[in-house]
This record gives C-alpha cells, sequence and structure tokens, in this order.
C-alpha cells in the first residue's frame, strides 16, 4: 500500500459552505511521486509503468508530469493543472484506506485515491491493460 500522509482536517469557507481542505492537498507532488515509485519498485515494477498510470489518468505527457515534478507544485495544483482527467476514471472501484473511492465526496479527494488505487494495482501485479481501463 502506498505510504499515506496523514490527513488532519482544517476547515475553509468557499461559496458559502465549509469545505474540509486536507494537509495532503499542499504538499508538494515531488514528495510523493518517490513514495508511489519505492511501492512499484519493491513489487518489481517499474518507474516508466508508474509515469504511464499517472499520464494515463491525468492526461499529461511524459515530459509534462516531469515539469510538474520538477516544478514543486502541490498535489491540488498538480491535479487542477491536469491535461485531461481520463473519462474513464470513473470506472476505478475499490478500497484505499478503508475509503471506496467510488463514494468519495471530495473531487480532489477522489482524484488523489484514483491514483493511489492504480498504484496498488500497479504493486499487487496486475496487467498494464487491466489497470488502465
Amino acid at each position: 500500500m502506498v505510504q499515506h500522509l496523514a490527513l488532519p482536517h482544517r476547515r475553509r469557507i468557499e461559496s458559502n459552505r465549509a469545505v474540509t481542505e486536507h494537509r495532503v492537498f499542499k504538499t508538494s507532488f515531488s514528495r510523493v511521486y518517490p513514495m508511489y515509485m519505492q511501492k512499484a519498485e519493491r513489487k518489481g515494477r517499474t518507474q516508466a509503468e508508474v509515469d504511464q498510470i499517472i499520464c494515463w489518468l491525468t492526461g499529461y505527457s511524459p515530459a509534462g508530469l516531469q515539469q510538474q515534478i520538477a516544478g514543486g507544485c502541490d498535489i491540488e495544483t498538480f491535479f487542477s493543472e491536469a491535461p485531461a482527467m481520463h473519462p474513464n476514471r470513473a470506472l476505478i472501484k475499490g478500497v484505499v484506506c478503508g475509503v471506496r473511492v467510488d463514494e468519495i465526496a471530495d473531487p480532489l479527494m477522489q482524484q488523489i485515491r484514483y491514483l493511489d488505487k492504480l498504484i496498488d494495482e500497479l504493486a499487487k501485479g496486475k496487467a498494464m491493460a487491466k489497470i488502465l481501463r
């Protein structure tokens, strides 16, 4: 399982409603990316496969992905600037950290957990063709 960052909550007001904001949203993607790599490599998978999954989900090109990592953007920015979230991401089902990814209400947290789930599937040995629905 990917090392998950602690997710303490703080509140912010957005459009006259309280929204839970997690600390992980402001965590640098370049800090989380090596954790995805470590998980995959411990199970004999490659950086190329991790990058392919991230690019499939977000629409980043390999060069664009490397630029985001090098730029040090936070996770919220990484997903908000994603060129095109894959339309089949809604087909990602399952549980990450005891929560069903298809039932997560916060769209950003759901995108983060979709990526976690895909990396989990890679580390469990699932074929790339099945991971990339």
